[in-house]
């Protein structure tokens, strides 16, 4: 059995290069595994399922996500940063499965924590604050019931602000705080995690409690280049990386 993961490939209109990449990975990679985890950051914003599920640069990913499903590979979602308004609506529309963030995979007996990354940034305490209320329901509710051209512009100037506020960061500020990673790792008794956000692909040697450990950090995607961890048999996962 095959489990894929991936995250962070920030599609969007503007780099039509990545989003054929992934329609051919889930063409061709994907359509062999028994589940997709995709871990948060598929797009590069999501203003509402009212809005993007009508679009026509959306129609095509959501339609081979539904294939996938369909033809049998399980496919999962977890929210990141930029896409935290993907609701129901998406999930029903491309046969997804929402999960929480963070979430506990077992798999051959092995427990695997699963997240997006962005919580464990905890040095960041501006970006902190802005997660803690962009993830709160009543917020998200108040948004949605905008108009579209309002949640547009938000959309642009929260971007235009993160692009700046990002630029005067030290960058260790806006890596995990390893102490966190520490905490949340026991708090869920496992060994392995796997996570994104970051951009910063890597596997991370850990003590645990005495006991060896790694986190595994998944890639961004980029105009020809793709990054996937690889799941087989209750192996060691595999970060890989690709051209397309």
């Amino acid at each position: 059995m095959t489990t894929l993961l991936i995250s962070d490939l920030h599609l969007h209109p503007g780099a039509p290069e990545i989003a054929r990449g992934f329609l051919d990975y889930l063409k061709h990679s994907a359509q062999k595994a028994q589940a997709l985890y995709i871990l948060g950051d598929l797009f590069e914003a999501w203003i509402g399922d009212d809005y993007h599920l009508n679009g026509d640069f959306e129609a095509p990913i959501l339609e081979a996500l539904k294939r996938l499903g369909d033809a049998g590979t399980q496919v999962y979602f977890m929210h990141g940063n930029r896409d935290f308004l993907i609701g129901e609506d998406f999930a029903k529309a491309c046969g997804v499965t929402l999960l929480p963030d963070p979430h506990l995979l077992e798999l051959d007996g092995k427990r695997i924590l699963l997240m997006h990354g962005d919580s464990l940034c905890t040095r960041d305490e501006e970006y902190m604050k802005f997660r803690a209320m962009t993830r709160d329901p009543q917020w998200q509710a108040q948004i949605l019931a905008l108009p579209v051209q309002e949640r547009l512009e938000l959309a642009r100037n929260l971007r235009n602000q993160s692009g700046e506020a990002n630029s005067n960061k030290a960058q260790d500020i806006m890596d995990v705080t390893p102490g966190e990673v520490v905490k949340v790792m026991q708090e869920h008794q496992v060994r392995t995690l796997i996570h994104g956000h970051t951009h910063r692909p890597d596997v991370h040697a850990l003590d645990i409690e005495g006991e060896p450990a790694k986190r595994f950090v998944l890639g961004d995607w980029k105009s020809d280049q793709g990054w996937d961890i690889r799941l087989e048999n209750g192996g060691e996962p595999e970060l890989r990386h690709f051209s397309y």
